[in-house]
């Protein structure tokens, strides 16, 4: 059996302890080849610019002159698939506005960065395979607090927050995070799509793709396998289409 090619890496952070630290990540797993590092974002850009085969874009984001959210801002589509490695929180919406593949904290662990790159895997973001035993546990869903109630309370940046769920317009999934988009603003939580999807109380809620899971009463309108919520637009696979039309049905 062929030896899968390793996916090729570039990391770019401007402070050098961390740039070493995550190189260390990179040697100790299976399946990566570093090819660059930098500590200067626009030294970066250039790179990947002139070399749009990288597979994988380790970033920090913030760095002097150009952050790692403006350097993605500036690479061509398709452009590699990007993990932010981040000492701060608050760049985590943005980050996957943009469509980055995991947003990982700083000091990251070995055990968190090796999960990352499954995941990365399995959705053929990149090439190889890597032992499935690697990835620790998944984190519980959010505690509910009652079944009559449309609230449960989400863990949203070591926080517990009431939400209430008959505003939420649809959940959406963002590697080994969910993001939960009301009509005014989004709330990111550590839980899979999967293990939501299979702790969620509310018969509302219904699997609609397989990276979403809307609000069945707050739907305005479905045309061209396209659902519309408030002004946003969340696809429905063919496959779930006959439970979701008799469902709408049966309200």
């Amino acid at each position: 059996m062929p030896v899968p090619t390793p996916a090729s890496c570039v990391i770019v952070d401007n402070n050098e302890i961390d740039l070493y630290l995550v190189e260390h990540l990179v040697e100790l797993t299976d399946g990566l080849h570093l090819v660059a590092s930098f500590t200067d974002a626009r030294a970066a850009l250039h790179f990947l610019q002139a070399h749009p085969e990288i597979d994988l874009l380790l970033l920090d984001v913030e760095m002097p002159e150009l952050s790692g959210l403006e350097l993605m801002q500036q690479l061509a589509r398709p452009h590699p698939a990007v993990i932010i490695i981040s000492s701060h929180r608050n760049f985590a919406i943005e980050a996957f506005d943009l469509h980055v593949a995991d947003y990982l904290l700083k000091p990251v662990a070995y055990a968190r960065f090796q999960e990352s790159i499954q995941l990365l895997q399995q959705r053929q973001l990149l090439p190889g395979l890597l032992p499935a035993a690697a990835a620790p546990a998944p984190a519980d869903a959010p505690p509910s607090t009652d079944n009559d109630s449309h609230d449960l309370f989400v863990k949203v940046n070591n926080r517990l927050v009431r939400l209430n769920f008959d505003e939420v317009l649809y959940i959406e999934a963002m590697s080994t995070y969910s993001v939960l988009v009301t009509a005014k603003q989004k709330f990111i939580v550590h839980y899979t799509l999967k293990r939501i999807a299979g702790r969620l109380p509310f018969a509302h809620f219904r699997r609609v793709h397989r990276s979403y899971i809307v609000n069945t009463k707050l739907i305005d309108s479905i045309e061209d396998n396209m659902l519309l919520l408030a002004g946003h637009e969340v696809p429905l696979a063919k496959s779930y289409q006959d439970e979701l039309l008799h469902s709408l049905r049966s309200l």
